[in-house]
C-alpha cells in the first residue's frame, strides 16, 4: 500500500475516506444527471457491457461495492436475475437516491443497500458468487486492501467485474480526454452541483489510478487468476475481470 499514489477532493489533512463520502453526500442530488450529461449517456452502455460478464456465470448472489444510486446493481438484477443483490456504499445520501429507484422499478425484494467500508466488509468469508464495482475502486483510500477484502468474500469459482475509468492512449482521443476532464468538466459540475472541487478530483483521480495491465497485475498480487481487461470508448474506461 506504501506506493500508492493518494489523491484526494479536498485537503490533505482529513481521511481520503472521510472526503469521498463527504464529497458524494454532497453531489448526490446531481450525480445521476451530471453522469448522463458527461459521459453523453454513454455510460448506461458501459455498465450493460460489464454486467453481461456475468451472464455465462449466472450468479444468485452479488456484491456491488460503491453501489452509489445502484444503476449498476440494478442493471445486474434486471439481465442476471440473481437471487440477492447487496449494494454496499460509504455515502448515505447517495443509497437514499438508489433505494427510491429499487423501489420505483419494484426491485426492492432482490436489491438490499446498507452503508458500509469497502475496505473493512462486514461479510463472512466466501459469501457472494460475484462480486462488482463500477467507478468505485479508483475512490479507495488503500487500493489493495479493498481489493482483498473482494477477494474474501467471494466464493471459489466465482468472478470479480470492475468497471472504471482509465487513460485513453491513443490520438486524439487522449488530447481531447485530458482537455475534457481536465478544464471543461470541472466548470459544468460547479455550475450544476456547485462543488467544482468534486469534479476536478474527478480527473486527478483517473491520473493516479494504476490501469491496463497495472490493475490486473494488482489484482494477481491480490490473489485474483484469470486476470483481463477490455478497454471500452477508445480506452476512457476498461473492464477488469477476474476469477478466484
Amino acid at each position: 500500500m506504501s506506493g500508492e499514489v493518494q489523491v484526494t477532493p479536498y485537503n490533505r489533512q482529513e481521511s481520503k475516506k472521510g472526503q469521498v463520502t463527504r464529497m458524494f453526500d454532497t453531489i448526490a442530488p446531481y450525480y445521476d444527471q451530471l453522469n448522463r450529461i458527461l459521459s453523453l449517456g454513454i455510460d448506461v452502455w458501459w455498465r450493460r457491457v460489464a454486467i453481461r460478464k456475468l451472464a455465462g456465470l449466472k450468479p444468485k448472489t452479488m456484491l456491488d461495492i460503491a453501489t452509489g444510486t445502484a444503476d449498476l446493481a440494478i442493471e445486474a438484477a434486471r439481465v442476471l436475475k440473481p437471487e440477492h443483490i447487496t449494494g454496499l456504499d460509504i455515502s448515505a445520501q447517495m443509497l437514499a437516491i438508489g433505494q427510491k429507484k429499487i423501489v420505483r422499478k419494484k426491485l426492492d425484494q432482490t436489491i438490499h443497500l446498507e452503508t458500509g467500508d469497502s475496505e473493512n466488509l462486514r461479510f463472512s468469508d466466501q459469501s457472494f458468487e460475484a462480486v462488482t464495482a463500477a467507478f468505485g475502486v479508483r475512490n479507495f483510500e488503500h487500493l489493495e486492501k479493498g481489493l482483498a477484502e473482494m477477494f474474501r468474500v467471494l466464493k471459489p469459482g466465482g468472478m470479480l467485474v470492475i468497471l472504471e475509468f482509465s487513460r485513453p492512449r491513443v490520438f486524439p482521443v487522449k488530447q481531447l480526454f485530458n482537455l475534457y476532464f481536465r478544464y471543461l468538466l470541472p466548470l459544468i459540475g460547479k455550475f450544476r452541483s456547485k462543488d467544482q472541487k468534486a469534479y476536478k478530483y474527478l480527473y486527478e483521480s483517473v491520473q493516479a489510478f494504476p490501469d491496463y495491465d497495472n490493475f490486473t497485475a494488482i489484482l494477481q498480487k491480490t490473489g485474483f487468476a484469470q486476470t483481463s481487461f477490455q478497454p471500452l470508448t477508445a480506452g476512457i474506461c476498461c473492464i477488469y475481470t477476474a476469477t478466484k
